[in-house]
């Protein structure tokens, strides 16, 4: 081997070595632990059950619940973040005074912690406690945040005050990168401001969109602090997401076998989603490709 090449090798090895320990070994116990009947409260040797977990899984209805729920906060928070992400881009693209400051404390709400978020908003929307309860009640406005279905809501409307920055952040990159001319031939033919955006920079941003949403919804998949933090999966199993519910699966019934298979369930569903994602935006190069 020459010593370029061994060079390289070296410098590869630690990284392997590191995805090796952190990610590899994990990863390989949880699938020997998804054909386990492994309990949490067992002494000795887990029984090998070959398929039995994840056939139990998909006949798991509470599983699918969990599923449809998380379907249903995702599509709602990440939908609300891409909407008013994109009306901050625009607005920041356009803004010529103070916009470092502007930027800086708009990114703020992403670096606290989501358990940190959710208990905050845990006592603020409290409907004996909180300060925003009190206040609409002084209006006249009853509502209770956390109660029968508006709960899974509340907590997609916190996760959009966590995590709208973050696709501001990556709205705004791709708007900056954007070539000016084809904006600039759209106004000189006097195309309207709404036209130039649904016709000339969304088409123009829908890698950078593809990317966002696909980034979004993956995390937005993971939901477990908020859900924790605030209704523990309540009132009755409306906010039961699939994290916690696996949470609930391994750690509080012991079920570390079945809690295995379900993980790995949801990592075939999110490696599918990846995989549509990557194809769709493949797809949208190749047009884009095609039409220059």
């Amino acid at each position: 081997m020459n010593s370029p090449l061994k060079f390289q090798h070296g410098m590869v090895a630690p990284l392997i070595a590191l995805f090796v320990g952190v990610v590899g070994f994990p990863l390989g116990y949880a699938a020997y632990l998804s054909i386990t009947d492994y309990k949490l409260t067992d002494r000795g040797a887990p029984t090998i059950v070959g398929t039995d977990n994840f056939v139990a899984t998909f006949g798991d209805a509470g599983f699918w619940n969990a599923f449809a729920t998380t379907a249903i906060y995702v599509v709602v928070a990440v939908g609300l973040e891409l909407v008013i992400g994109l009306a901050l881009a625009l607005a920041l693209q356009k803004q010529r005074w103070a916009r470092d400051l502007t930027r800086s404390m708009l990114l703020a709400p992403m670096f606290i912690t989501p358990i940190a978020v959710g208990l905050t908003f845990r006592f603020l929307l409290n409907d004996q406690l909180g300060a925003i309860p009190a206040m609409l009640s002084s209006v006249g406005i009853e509502y209770d945040f956390f109660g029968p279905g508006k709960a899974l809501f509340t907590l997609a409307l916190i996760d959009v005050w966590q995590w709208t920055p973050f696709m501001v952040l990556l709205l705004l990159a791709g708007l900056e990168s954007i070539p000016k001319e084809p904006l600039d031939a759209a106004r000189v033919d006097g195309a309207g401001g709404l036209y130039v955006l649904r016709r000339v920079t969304l088409p123009l941003l829908a890698p950078v969109l593809v990317v966002a949403i696909l980034l979004r919804s993956l995390d937005a998949m993971k939901v477990f602090e908020y859900v924790f933090a605030t209704t523990r999966g309540g009132p009755g199993t409306e906010t039961e997401t699939l994290q916690y519910f696996i949470y609930q699966t391994g750690i509080q019934f012991f079920r570390m076998g079945s809690a295995a298979s379900m993980a790995f369930v949801v990592l075939v569903v999110v490696l599918g989603i990846i995989v549509v994602a990557f194809r769709r935006l493949d797809r949208t190069r190749t047009a884009e490709g095609r039409a220059r």
